[in-house]
């Protein structure tokens, strides 16, 4: 074959993209761009599929064209960049190709520029190959030029600026806050930022832009936004990177109820930017109670049904040993399982301590009347899957009912997963939007022997608990709110703490004493004094969001450069060492070599 040599792009420009062209372009002198697909050789007719983002459009080369051109052509390799000019060419109706918008014209080549080429692509560009993740990432820029790839970050850019307009048309204004600012306990680890000019000095990167955007509202901006890169050093998982993005915003005189007036239709828009039916709003509100009652997590899913706590249908009947919940799961239209499904139901259940009851026959049997009035209050007809659920002993804890009801909800979650496909329970395309609101204040920690901030210090308590804050922190009730969306907690917000007062007796229920709380938060404190206004928001999580949008089980198919589960970055292979000279200017000394 002869030697390939590349031409230079110079003054030339693409009259169109490759997902453009229409029968109505026919005739048209077209130049496009983009990289070689497919190629197809049918006894010298050379047909090439050229993709851009925008979609593409098949390139034909003629035997008794010209020479130069088709001898390139038949130098052509998967993933080469090429330039392409031609004529529009109307395809006949028995040859029109249904499977791509470009379908019914083709693009006769006169001339060809091959502007680079390409080694062999790692895993094919197709749509529906399965690919190991790790082989992924390590060539991603190969990966990002997959069409589910590209979708997506299209998808996650239309979101982002229809975000920014309709917060900018609520009179919302977009201020940036610092990337480098002073660590604070956030609940989870921070990284840390050395200082070269003040050594033994650290700034922290961000776990999400609090303080900052409550400073803004004390400064008289009355509506701010964002759409931010957070930091926070946790292990991760489908759901959570090092680095995320949030939708941050922050307002001034809000009541709960604005909050979720500006953010229900927001989420609207969305839903429809993804293409996806719009849900009703308003959203349904569940407390945080509720929510634990009836699904057993504070993030339900509520595209399967609720249980029931049902102990006191079988009171006399002998089938409970501890007055603790007794809880009915049931699934509509899965039908009877085998026994090797029950049983599979049954361990899963016993590894969280519960006890299951899965033979639903023989319970309507040995308890016919309690079980009658059991399925009259789940709603569960003869053809749903019912089983019974509760703890044989007495769970440890500060709440040993939660206990009970977590792992219900963990075997409600799992069995509707499981036979999913029995009913299509969980129907990607029905989202379920909810509110959970009237969170506790405080969660005990065992360890620390103290309690923590359940959303975070700066929340303010329910007014009507405002005493309880010194004498029963265990029964506050905070002014915060959960938005979840199908069984994910897409944001947390709440009505924050706008008086001094106030926040001291928070942080002293938090066992912070004034000294602690001025050398972590100071800034914030004398800000308070200034005139501080009531305000409140709400932080969204982007990546979360446009996971669900695309129907994808994982974040990081939705973000273009991800880390892994060991926060490596294949492609960059970060993290790596740095030279020591770097590290005597920073004033650090490692106690472990990387290289060791």
């Amino acid at each position: 074959m002869d030697t390939l040599q590349l031409d230079f792009l110079g003054d030339l420009q693409r009259t169109h993209t490759c997902g453009e062209l229409r029968a109505a372009d026919a005739g048209k002198r077209v130049v496009l761009m983009g990289w070689v697909h497919r190629r197809r050789d049918l006894g010298g007719v050379y047909f090439v599929h050229l993709r851009d983002r925008y979609g593409v459009t098949q390139l034909v080369f003629h035997l008794d064209g010209d020479a130069e051109v088709h001898r390139k052509a038949e130098m052509l390799g998967p993933e080469y960049v090429v330039a392409a000019g031609g004529i529009v060419e109307q395809r006949s109706p028995e040859t029109v190709n249904p499977n791509i918008p470009t379908g019914e014209v083709d693009v006769i080549v006169d001339k060809l520029w091959i502007l680079n080429e390409a080694r062999t692509p790692p895993f094919p560009m197709e749509e529906h190959v399965d690919v190991k993740e790790d082989v992924r990432l390590k060539y991603r820029y190969v990966d990002l030029r997959r069409p589910h790839m590209q979708r997506n970050i299209v998808l996650r850019s239309q979101v982002t600026k229809v975000i920014r307009d309709v917060l900018c048309e609520q009179g919302f204004l977009e201020i940036e806050t610092p990337f480098m600012t002073k660590s604070t306990p956030e609940g989870a680890r921070d990284f840390l930022v050395p200082c070269r000019v003040q050594p033994g000095l650290f700034y922290a990167l961000p776990q999400s832009p609090q303080i900052f955007k409550q400073i803004l509202m004390v400064s008289g901006y009355d509506k701010y936004f964002q759409i931010v890169r957070c930091f926070r050093d946790e292990d991760l998982r489908a759901d959570r990177q090092y680095e995320f993005t949030q939708i941050d915003l922050e307002m001034s005189f809000p009541q709960q109820e604005r909050i979720f007036e500006v953010i229900e239709p927001l989420m609207k828009t969305v839903c429809e930017v993804a293409g996806h039916r719009a849900p009703a709003t308003p959203f349904p509100r569940l407390t945080y109670a509720e929510a634990m009652r009836s699904y057993g997590t504070d993030k339900p899913d509520l595209r399967l049904p609720p249980f029931y706590c049902v102990e006191d249908l079988f009171e006399g009947h002998g089938l409970t040993g501890a007055a603790l919940p007794l809880v009915a799961i049931h699934l509509p239209n899965v039908g009877q399982l085998s026994r090797k499904e029950r049983d599979e139901l049954k361990a899963f259940g016993q590894e969280r301590g519960l006890r299951v009851y899965d033979d639903a026959k023989r319970l309507d049997r040995d308890y016919a009347e309690p079980m009658a009035k059991v399925r009259e209050r789940a709603g569960a007809g003869e053809n749903d899957l019912l089983m019974l659920a509760g703890w044989p002993g007495e769970p440890k804890g500060q709440r040993p009912d939660l206990t009970v009801l977590q792992a219900c909800g963990q075997l409600r979650l799992l069995s509707g997963q499981k036979y999913n496909d029995r009913h299509k329970l969980l129907d990607p395309e029905d989202f379920r939007f909810l509110w959970v609101v009237d969170f506790p204040m405080f969660e005990w920690d065992q360890e620390e022997n103290r309690w923590m901030a359940a959303h975070h210090p700066f929340t303010s308590v329910k007014d009507e608990d405002l005493e309880l804050l010194t004498t029963d922190p265990a029964h506050c009730r905070a002014r915060s709110y959960d938005i979840v969306l199908n069984g994910t907690e897409l944001g947390s917000g709440s009505i924050r703490i706008h008086r001094r007062d106030v926040q001291a007796k928070v942080f002293a229920a938090l066992g912070l004493s004034d000294d602690e709380a001025n050398r972590k938060f100071g800034y914030l404190l004398e800000a308070l004094e200034y005139g501080a206004p009531p305000h409140g928001g709400i932080a969204l999580g982007l990546d979360r969001l446009m996971a669900l949008m695309c129907g994808e089980s994982s974040i990081r198919e939705v973000i273009p450069f991800p880390k892994t589960a060991r926060g490596t970055d294949l492609m960059s292979d970060s993290p790596s060492p740095v030279p020591e000279r770097a590290l005597r200017e920073l004033g650090i000394r490692l106690a472990h070599n990387p290289k060791e």
